[in-house]
């Protein structure tokens, strides 16, 4: 069970993550490399902006989580790598489209470069409740 952590005292989220969150009762913790925009049949990137990519990246996060028969709602943790924080906003539109309240907790950062020139990569962390 995830449970939403927020404090009077600090600073309410400015997107679609959560402050923090609490997970009581899980079985295992499942740590996800960062994935980027790859097409899993060719192994070419996709898309050439940053909604297509972002949109690329979830798909691969949650092929990955229903191999183990988990899915986005047992992520509880994502950094997110961005080599333009100006996509920041175009992100985030597409990252609600995957991930509900409670989001995941996130840290978001900018890069100078990633792998392959994808404009984006993301790693999770996921539990099994």
């Amino acid at each position: 069970m995830k449970k939403l952590l927020k404090s009077s005292k600090a600073p309410k989220a400015i997107g679609p993550y959560s402050p923090a969150i609490e997970v009581e009762g899980f079985k295992k913790i499942i740590f996800l490399s960062g994935q980027i925009p790859l097409d899993p049949e060719t192994g070419e990137m996709v898309g050439v902006d940053i909604k297509e990519q972002a949109k690329r990246v979830l798909l691969n996060i949650q092929a990955l989580l229903e191999e183990i028969n988990l899915s986005l709602e047992n992520v509880v943790k994502n950094t997110v790598f961005l080599t333009n924080l100006q996509d920041f906003s175009d992100f985030n539109e597409v990252y609600k489209e995957f991930f509900k309240e409670i989001y995941p907790a996130r840290t978001t950062i900018e890069v100078k470069g990633l792998p392959r020139g994808s404009l984006i990569e993301i790693e999770s962390i996921a539990v099994e409740f």
